[in-house]
């Protein structure tokens, strides 16, 4: 008989739960980042974290260093990672500034898939947790759990009741935001997701579930012609939800759910 996977809680049981952080330029953050976790409801002993620091300009890892202490009294489990890729936008350019997106964010999916592979152990559902996310409720992981979804994100904003801040959850071809689906008061399907808070059900990431570094679905010349992609693809996260989809899961957004993240 075959042993049951250590990534299969038991019914009923507490699951297991990994926050996954990337961090660069991230210093000024950082203590608002572990007290939300410390305020966090969700037990130590189902609670780990992993965070990846790369390219920072600031003292970001001399921050975590210190910070280290608080997380690891916080948590089962903490992993942390250096790992530069030799990548920073010039003095004063903004991170949108759209010349830069496509080599920033394949960066930056790069970066998650190290974190990814380097902290994830025996835990049930991942959740991904920018930063730079400041305000989000004290039941949050517990909120996300009771949908029981593979992959599922809140609406993330800058002010209550505002704009999308994460327009890298979309549906019909980039047209409708979360915005666009408030007062469902339920989960909505989604063909894209953004990561600034993103939970993902563990298995999906150990079934091959990244997030592409390149734009994934774009058309290839080493294809065989009967087999041809059409559209110039998605990358990072938003490559994350077409990939999804492609491997038989469903991506979802809560419009209704907020949670802020810093101004710009």
């Amino acid at each position: 008989m075959l042993a049951e996977s250590a990534a299969t809680p038991s019914p009923g049981a507490t699951p297991n739960v990994l926050i996954l952080t990337p961090l660069k330029d991230a210093r000024h953050h950082l203590h608002r980042y572990v007290e939300n976790l410390e305020a966090i409801e969700y037990p130590r002993q189902y609670l780990s974290v992993g965070l990846l620091e790369s390219d920072s300009r600031d003292d970001t890892w001399i921050a975590l260093q210190a910070l280290l202490p608080r997380l690891q009294a916080r948590c089962r489990r903490v992993t942390v990672i250096k790992r530069d890729f030799n990548f920073r936008l010039p003095p004063g350019v903004p991170r949108w500034t759209t010349a830069f997106q496509r080599v920033r964010r394949s960066v930056l999916a790069r970066s998650r898939n190290q974190l990814l592979f380097r902290s994830l152990q025996d835990e049930d559902w991942v959740l991904w947790l920018d930063v730079d996310v400041v305000s989000y409720p004290s039941g949050l992981i517990r909120q996300l759990l009771g949908f029981d979804l593979d992959i599922l994100h809140p609406h993330c904003v800058q002010a209550p009741g505002g704009p999308t801040f994460d327009r890298n959850g979309w549906a019909d071809h980039g047209r409708k935001l979360l915005e666009d689906f408030r007062g469902a008061n339920k989960p909505v399907r989604l063909d894209a997701v953004g990561a600034t808070i993103l939970l993902v059900k563990a298995d999906c990431h150990r079934d091959g579930l990244i997030f592409p570094p390149f734009p994934y679905g774009r058309p290839s010349e080493l294809i065989r012609p009967a087999n041809g992609f059409c559209g110039a693809g998605e990358i990072e996260s938003e490559g994350l939800g077409v990939l999804a989809q492609d491997m038989g899961y469903q991506c979802w957004g809560l419009p209704d759910l907020e949670v802020l993240h810093a101004p710009d």
